[in-house]
């Protein structure tokens, strides 16, 4: 049943269309967040909104502080606004600042802004500068960017390397498959899909929330079945609730019948 008749029936039971409404957004919420986890966390986004507000005062009243643009770069980056991290971070290259994190995020930036040769030289540099930088953070972004290049060969190099860093990283595993099966390699993209959900599976529980998505990736009836079931649940509910409402009325009715008789 679509989200737009789920509303029509909670309105029908609740009588306020509002109300209705508000519901299936606690009910989706509630829902992503003990399944996939696609939906943003509101208080960290308001938080990292906060924060990308003060920088940018502070880059207002002092456009030289490199730290700052740094960060907000960074901030930038994290919710894909590439071309924007480009031009914040910009300067500090053009003033010669050239360690590992400040060339790391400009390559990143420049990857996703669509700058391929680019990002791929600073990204280079950056493991020139700190080969184990972020433990293989620098050949997720380029293993990522070259997925979607489809380089599916210069991906699972980069892949490879992140997995044999990252032992228990699922992300990598599931991304590590495409590369695979972006080559015709269909049986081993199949036995690193198994291998990222038993990673999933043994992983502490921090690890899981923080990995849930790629788990998912890795197996997608799971996710599929979980929402089916809440559905389920959910209908039940909304049927018991306007069968009782249902015989609220009607003995509201004969009660008046009564009276008026």
């Amino acid at each position: 049943m679509s989200q737009y008749l789920w509303w029509l029936l909670l309105t029908a039971v609740t009588g306020s269309p509002v109300g209705s409404a508000v519901i299936l957004i606690l009910v989706w919420l509630v829902t992503d967040r003990f399944t996939l986890g696609v939906l943003p966390d509101p208080f960290r986004w308001v938080v990292r909104l906060n924060r990308e507000l003060s920088l940018k005062r502070t880059l207002l009243n002092n456009p030289h502080d490199g730290r700052a643009r740094l960060e907000l770069a960074e901030l930038l980056v994290q919710r894909r606004a590439h071309r924007r991290a480009v031009e914040v971070l910009r300067p500090n290259l053009e003033k010669g600042q050239s360690d590992v994190q400040t060339v790391f995020t400009m390559g990143a930036a420049c990857i996703g802004a669509g700058f391929a040769e680019q990002g791929e030289k600073l990204l280079e540099h950056a493991q020139e500068l700190d080969p184990n930088f972020r433990v293989g953070e620098i050949d997720l972004v380029l293993g990522k960017g070259r997925l979607q290049r489809g380089d599916y060969r210069g991906a699972k190099e980069a892949l490879e390397r992140l997995v044999q860093a990252r032992k228990g990283t699922v992300e990598g595993r599931v991304l590590l498959s495409r590369a695979l099966a972006g080559l015709d390699d269909d049986a081993s993209a199949a036995l690193m899909r198994d291998d990222a959900w038993k990673e999933y599976v043994s992983a502490p529980r921090f690890q899981r929330r923080k990995e849930r998505w790629w788990a998912w990736r890795a197996r997608p009836s799971r996710p599929a079945l979980y929402l089916a079931l809440v559905l389920v649940v959910f209908g039940l509910f909304v049927r018991a609730a306007s069968q009782w409402t249902g015989e609220g009325t009607e003995s509201y009715r004969a009660m008046k019948h009564l009276d008026d008789e």
